[in-house]
């Protein structure tokens, strides 16, 4: 069991999910993610998601690729990123750092490379959207040898037989796709991702942590998908739109985002 997973379980035995927070690394400037991340943390949020800015982010919205513009205008790089990682790392030692990245910067850089620098950056899992379990045998491989967790994607439309192997080559936890579409803010939650989670939880059995993204950005959201089975809640667009909103006063939108974490940290507590 990775650190990751035990600490998703954990948090369960005490009646709470887990708050995942993503940020786009380097967004709106390199030296601004460290500080955003304290604020998540001090906000409440359990796992750091940092995004690797990328020209062509296939399953992000509007807002999270407009992040990804400023980030690699200000001269972001997968590398930078994790340098980044290791920053926060100095002052928030336990807690899971998890990069979210495309396939293309994975490759670019050589996958056994890519690995070798998350391990020295500390990171502790990586997402790659892209990625289908049917040519992820090399990059499953290369993490283990390196003790990274490799976290996969399920949908609403992902099959029995689909789903067992996702489960095979997921560690840390397995992400829900919430809708079909790409990232951004909701305001309700959609039938549809409750009924997912009432056709998978059963299957998956607790063989592996399940947390729910895409569309949650309110406490309402949060407390409604933590009390129907899931372990964990990842919010990215709310916490990138303060991001936007105050990115010419580092003080305003680290306080914003602090407050953010803090309202959706509260709504994971099943017996507030």
């Amino acid at each position: 069991m990775s650190g990751m997973e035990d600490l998703l379980r954990k948090l369960k035995e005490r009646g709470e999910g887990a708050l995942i927070a993503y940020v786009c690394g380097g967004d709106p400037d390199p030296e601004y993610t460290p500080e955003i991340v304290d604020a998540l943390i001090q906000g409440g949020a359990d796992i750091v998601e940092l995004g690797i800015p990328f020209s062509d982010p296939i399953a992000d919205g509007p807002t999270i690729q407009a992040a990804s513009v400023r980030a690699l205008n200000a001269g972001t790089t997968p590398e930078g990123v994790m340098e980044i990682a290791e920053r926060i790392r100095e002052d928030h030692g336990s807690i899971p750092l998890v990069v979210l990245t495309y396939y293309n910067s994975v490759f670019r850089m050589g996958v056994e490379r890519f690995f070798k620098l998350a391990v020295d950056y500390e990171i502790d899992g990586v997402i790659v959207p892209d990625l289908p379990i049917e040519e992820a045998g090399e990059y499953r491989e290369i993490a283990g040898t390196h003790g990274i967790d490799t976290i996969f994607l399920a949908t609403p439309n992902t099959t029995r037989e689909r789903l067992e192997s996702i489960i095979e080559y997921t560690s840390g936890f397995l992400y829900l796709v919430s809708i079909f579409g790409v990232t951004g803010a909701r305001e309700r939650i959609h039938e549809r991702t409750l009924q997912t989670l009432q056709r998978l939880l059963p299957q998956i059995g607790g063989r592996i942590p399940l947390a729910v993204g895409f569309g949650i950005s309110e406490p309402e959201h949060v407390r409604t998908i933590i009390r129907s089975g899931a372990d964990g809640a990842i919010v990215g667009s709310a916490f990138v739109k303060i991001v936007e909103k105050h990115r010419g006063n580092l003080g305003e939108m680290t306080e914003a985002i602090r407050e953010k974490a803090s309202e959706l940290k509260a709504a994971t507590y099943l017996n507030p």
